[in-house]
């Protein structure tokens, strides 16, 4: 198959295609999303060098793992950008390790670079809406453990409420997230 064009390809037959195992098409997957991907995690680890290193491990995990990518559960670049970003947030932890300091890392949908090429735009799909549409307690929990890098017991521990308590408001943030996602794509606004 020769290799397609960004214009020419949609994330449903990209994923088809990647079902394929054909290296082309991990080019073009490259292609389309690296440059957002790069500016998500070089915005945590701050270095063009590593960097760059996390972004090649992460499409080495991304390649790897393709096959228990399930796209019933999300998007791809979503799950790309969660492989990204917990890398990351891992490499940054590894270099500030201080038990007398506790560290974050600040993640906003909105640091994502649409300027280079790529499909993923938050304001397009709505995420800020759709999560500032949520309860107040689930949007902490979505800010502390999603948009800030915090482990639950982190979340748990800042908040100062029980851990089951982080997870139950986590669970039910991401149903109504779900919820709002096939509204969306149900009504074709997605």
């Amino acid at each position: 198959m020769p290799r397609k064009k960004l214009p020419d390809i949609d994330e449903k037959d990209l994923v088809a295609w990647l079902r394929t195992g054909e290296h082309e098409a991990f080019g073009t997957l490259y292609d389309q999303y690296s440059a957002a991907i790069y500016g998500v995690v070089f915005r945590i680890i701050q270095s063009d060098a590593a960097a760059e290193d996390i972004l090649q491990e992460s499409f080495v995990k991304i390649w790897r793992s393709f096959a228990q990518y399930d796209e019933s559960k999300g998007r791809l670049f979503t799950w790309m950008l969660n492989i990204a970003r917990n890398l990351a947030i891992d490499h940054y932890r590894s270099l500030n390790r201080n038990p007398t300091q506790n560290q974050t890392v600040t993640f906003d949908v909105d640091m994502v670079d649409v300027e280079h090429n790529c499909s993923f735009n938050p304001n397009v799909i709505g995420l800020r809406e759709l999560v500032n549409a949520l309860k107040p307690d689930q949007i902490e929990i979505i800010e502390h453990l999603y948009y800030r890098g915090l482990t639950h017991t982190e979340a748990a521990e800042e908040i100062n409420i029980p851990l089951g308590t982080v997870k139950t408001r986590l669970h039910s943030a991401l149903k109504s997230l779900r919820m709002f996602f096939r509204e969306k794509e149900k009504n074709n606004i997605l």
